[in-house]
């Protein structure tokens, strides 16, 4: 650990003395405090920066010096990890990664070459700390023009602030996985099922969820939050002014811990010109779901002079946050119908609609899910081929097909817009320019999602982080990440320090993106050009699946910088 941090001080010093030759330096202090976070319904002692929760947004500029004086308030360790940013591997701010963490009383100050331009984000990496409020935005503005206009910006953070702390949180989902599911199935859900499909299909139906000890209504783990936007409550109303005709950029950025959000804005489309930092060729939708750690960018041009609501509805309909668009001060946007329906998984989301899955036994999936996982052995179902798991490649898929190609058909959880209207896909974002010269990946490295929800363990390939082994990049080649989704869940995944190439089937145009959204039952791609030395983290960004597993160290072998640096020059 004392060697790492001693690299990355002489990284610091190195950056700093190549950018001082022309680059000016953004500088801010940053204290990490306790901190009262009040919704309006509750109060709760939570963790912020300068503060309060959520800390201030950071502005940059794009080829200029960023400096971060981090001082550490708490009486535990802390951290921040500043994501989807590009940077030296010692600034990247994971414990026991890529430094050693900032103690109780000592200042970190974090060099950054700022060499991307967009919307980010900040958060501790310490811990339960951001799902308890240790969360930030960040704007970095281009140093060319835009290739798109707008009159005015708002930052709108999402955030499912819980009245439970994060370590309780965990403590409660080990003790019990359905601890906070209050959309369990009851006996009228029963009877309706019966009238609408039949006794015979509903208790099988049933006798086939009750065989894996799973629930079709397993969407959100953490349900009875409270939906934030910028830190303020529903009742709170956060507002952003506007004037008629003005084009309004909203920076959407969800920091929750474990919630997706369905996003809409009644009465205004929205044309999606940004995800994840990067500039995509423009969209026009009427909603988009955005996943734990994602961000969007959309454009929107208020008409009438009237208030208009920003709503975001959790994926799995148990919460939502909401927020208004105003010409004035005071003013608060009508609330939209809630949609109260829940959406069940079905057979589909476990991969077991699809032909190649026909020979799968349920009694051995129940047995598998109730027995300890082994360090050593895989949490996966006996018998079960892997490598043939039900799953659409969507590198070969048809783009045309009007059900959205990155859900399995037949999924409980497709999408679709409150007005009947276009909802955003990953199949419609292109690159608004290639980030990358398209070439073949020289290799291709498989990450099953698994898991054991009766134990409430969360793992990649069947192995949890802390009985895993690194997975080694060389500096310079294009790999090719499969991602094959083996859970119930919807896993945001988030590669550090390099860029993730979604393959959507468009070639050059592929987007870029820091974080994945890998449905149920589907199989999904990604290509990531190594150029960036050092060690790095790659996991699951749902609070509790990182914690509990679903996490891997990703070291990558040569470059110039690293070698410099550990030979001391």
């Amino acid at each position: 650990m004392k060697n790492h941090y001693v690299k990355g001080a002489l990284w610091g010093t190195l950056a700093a003395l190549v950018l001082s030759s022309g680059s000016q330096a953004a500088s801010y202090d940053l204290s990490v405090d306790y901190v009262t976070i009040d919704t309006g319904e509750m109060k709760t002692t939570g963790i912020g920066y300068n503060g309060s929760s959520p800390g201030p947004t950071l502005r940059f500029k794009e080829g200029e010096e960023a400096v971060i004086k981090v001082t550490n308030n708490l009486d535990e360790a802390t951290s921040i990890h500043w994501h989807g940013l590009i940077l030296p591997y010692q600034m990247d701010g994971v414990p026991g990664i890529s430094f050693p963490g900032i103690e109780p009383g000592e200042t970190f100050t974090y060099r950054i070459p700022v060499k991307q331009s967009g919307t980010y984000w900040f958060h501790s990496h310490s811990g339960f700390q951001e799902p308890d409020g240790a969360y930030g935005s960040i704007i970095i503005e281009p140093q060319k023009r835009e290739p798109f206009k707008f009159d005015r910006e708002y930052v709108v953070v999402l955030k499912d602030k819980h009245p439970h702390s994060g370590d309780r949180i965990l403590r409660n989902l080990k003790m019990m996985p359905d601890y906070y599911n209050r959309n369990q199935r009851t006996l009228a859900d029963f009877i309706g099922d019966v009238s609408k499909n039949g006794l015979g299909a509903t208790l099988s139906e049933r006798g086939d969820w009750g065989s894996m000890r799973m629930m079709p209504t397993d969407i959100e783990d953490v349900q009875g939050f409270v939906g934030l936007i910028n830190g303020m409550s529903p009742d709170q109303n956060w507002t952003g002014l506007f004037k008629p005709d003005e084009r309004v950029r909203l920076r959407f950025i969800n920091a929750s811990a474990m919630t997706y959000f369905d996003v809409r804005i009644p009465g205004l489309e929205m044309t999606v010109v940004q995800a994840d930092g990067n500039n995509v060729q423009p969209v026009k939708v009427d909603e988009f779901r955005i996943s734990v750690a994602e961000t969007y960018d959309v454009i929107v041009q208020p008409k009438e002079e009237k208030a208009y609501p920003i709503m975001a509805e959790s994926m799995g309909r148990s919460g939502f946050a909401f927020a208004t668009l105003a010409p004035r001060e005071g003013m608060r946007a009508e609330m939209p119908e809630l949609r109260t329906e829940a959406p069940l998984l079905t057979m589909a989301d476990m991969g077991m609609s699809h032909g190649d899955m026909a020979g799968m036994d349920h009694g051995a999936m129940a047995t598998a899910a109730t027995e300890e996982m082994d360090s050593n052995a895989q949490d996966t179902m006996p018998g079960m081929d892997h490598s043939n798991m039900a799953g659409m490649d969507h590198s070969m898929m048809g783009m045309a097909d009007k059900a959205d190609p990155f859900y399995a058909a037949g999924s409980g959880l497709i999408p679709e817009a409150a007005n009947g209207g276009k909802f955003l896909s990953y199949a419609d974002l292109k690159a608004q320019k290639p980030l990358y010269a398209e070439r073949p990946a020289t290799r291709e490295i498989e990450l099953r999602l698994t898991g054991n929800m009766e134990r409430y363990s969360w793992s990649i390939n069947g192995v949890k982080y802390e009985d895993a082994e690194p997975i080694r990049l060389k500096y310079g080649e294009r790999v090719r990440f499969k991602f094959v989704n083996e859970t119930m869940m919807t896993h945001p995944m988030h590669l550090h320090g390099m860029w993730s190439i979604l393959d959507t089937g468009q070639g050059k145009w592929n987007p870029v993106k820091h974080t994945i959204s890998i449905n149920p039952g589907t199989t999904v791609y990604s290509e990531t050009e190594v150029d960036e030395p050092g060690e790095w983290a790659f996991h699951c960004h749902l609070s509790y699946h990182m914690a509990t597993g679903m996490f891997r160290k990703v070291i990558v072998e040569g470059g110039p910088t690293v070698a410099k640096l550990e030979n001391g020059n």
